[in-house]
């Protein structure tokens, strides 16, 4: 088979991925660095999600008065994300304009300054940020449940970062994980669009093959046990609505059970879109948690996520607690679900419907030139571009036993976390 695609190495170790679309007169090129909140020790969470910030605050060839202003200037938009296991930038731009984004990326890569005064403020933007979450009942209970999942591993900890940590760090704590993770090896470049591959190659090499290699940063290593019990916890906070997270450990996006466990999601409570920059939301009301607990008025709504990481993380179920029951009645009322579908056999329009649904919001997610750009690097960051080639097909293979084995063998009591969102309101009221 013929690769839709072409795949470049330069000397400095930089990966680069070629995808020419010409439908539109349109270029999305993407920067994606392995670096998340994954590789941060205690004393610097949340370093990686400011290190993404101060990228925006301009180079001496760059300044970040003209930044954005350039971009806008050509017809282009740009941004940037932390995750997890990567941190990107991306400019979508005409095809004819998009020399700007590349120049622009190829500076930052090496020549961000980190201002002293610029770090201080940002630092007050992000403090804000996370204070502001912090008034959020679904911040603050996933937050409690993802400490509670995670004793070892380093997803314990929310990519913002701890509030003491973002207090404390300092400019050279900052200016050294920059220095430390952004570097060619450490990073590949994703290029879809209306562009000849030849000299759109020719103009990347130009531009960052004369970029020092730098040392490949080790990452951390502290693989999460297994789950020996169910961990039950209490969030109490702001509000009035009460909520139930229930997070099950969950395979690794590179996984073969990644596959039936995202049928499962589909199955049980509607299909999750695996792409963090975006796509379209479809109804789950045929789900069966929405049938067993929003049409039976347990709960309002309820909602399914399995994102795609590079290690185990976890599979979670949210719901948001009817006003007039208790969160005890609709725990019971999802475990008798999940139980029926450990105990019996799905039938097979009812795994073909659940497979059409998440085809159809991973095809929603990867159909315009910026969506083919990002997969074209994210897959990168978990397993391979092969990955997304073959997700369908993978997908289509998920057979009735196979459902039923990954329910048995993930969606186990002993392998979740079950937290509960109490609001003060009702505190006070009971």
């Amino acid at each position: 088979m013929i690769k839709p695609y072409s795949e470049h190495r330069l000397s400095n170790g930089l990966k680069v991925l070629l995808k020419e679309i010409h439908t539109a007169p349109l270029v999305s090129s993407w920067v994606w660095y392995r670096v998340g909140s994954r590789d941060e020790i205690t004393g610097h969470t949340g370093i990686s999600h400011w290190c993404e910030h101060m990228q925006f605050k301009g180079t001496s060839q760059f300044p970040s008065s003209v930044l954005e202003r350039a971009v806008s200037r050509d017809g282009g938009v740009w941004n940037a994300f932390t995750f997890f296991d990567w941190t990107t930038f991306f400019e979508t731009m005409p095809a004819d304009k998009i020399d700007l984004g590349l120049r622009l990326e190829a500076d930052r890569m090496v020549n961000s300054l980190f201002d002293e005064q610029e770090v201080a403020s940002e630092r007050t933007v992000i403090i804000s940020e996370r204070e502001s979450s912090e008034n959020e009942p679904y911040f603050l209970l996933g937050e409690a449940v993802q400490n509670a999942a995670f004793r070892l591993h380093p997803y314990h900890h929310e990519v913002i970062g701890d509030l003491p940590d973002l207090k404390s760090m300092s400019r050279d704590d900052l200016y050294g994980h920059y220095r430390t993770f952004y570097s060619p090896g450490n990073a590949v470049m994703s290029v879809a669009g209306d562009f000849k591959t030849s000299k759109m190659l020719a103009r990347i090499r130009e531009l960052y093959e004369q970029i020092p290699t730098g040392p490949i940063p080790p990452r951390i290593s502290r693989p999460e046990p297994a789950a020996c019990g169910e961990h039950r916890l209490t969030v109490a906070g702001p509000g009035e609505t009460t909520y139930l997270d229930i997070s099950y450990h969950a395979p690794a996006a590179n996984d073969p059970d990644f596959f039936p466990v995202t049928v499962l999601d589909s199955l049980l409570a509607g299909p999750s879109s695996l792409n963090m920059f975006g796509g379209g939301g479809l109804s789950n009301k045929t789900s069966r948690l929405y049938r067993a607990l929003v049409e039976k008025e347990l709960a309002v709504s309820v909602s399914g996520g399995l994102g795609a990481t590079a290690d185990p993380f976890l599979y979670s179920v949210v719901i948001t607690v009817h006003p007039q029951r208790k969160p005890e009645e609709a725990l019971a009322a999802f475990d008798d679900e999940i139980k029926r579908i450990q105990d019996e056999r799905t039938p097979v329009a009812e795994i073909a419907r659940a497979i059409k649904q998440a085809r159809a919001l991973f095809a929603y997610g990867s159909e315009n030139i910026t969506n083919q750009a990002f997969w074209l690097g994210h897959a990168e960051m978990f397993a391979a571009y092969e990955w997304f080639l073959t997700y369908l097909e993978r997908l289509a293979k998920v057979t009735p036993a196979d459902l039923q084995k990954a329910a048995q063998k993930y969606l186990r009591p002993h392998n979740r976390v079950v937290g509960t969102y109490i609001p003060t309101s009702a505190e006070v009221q009971a």
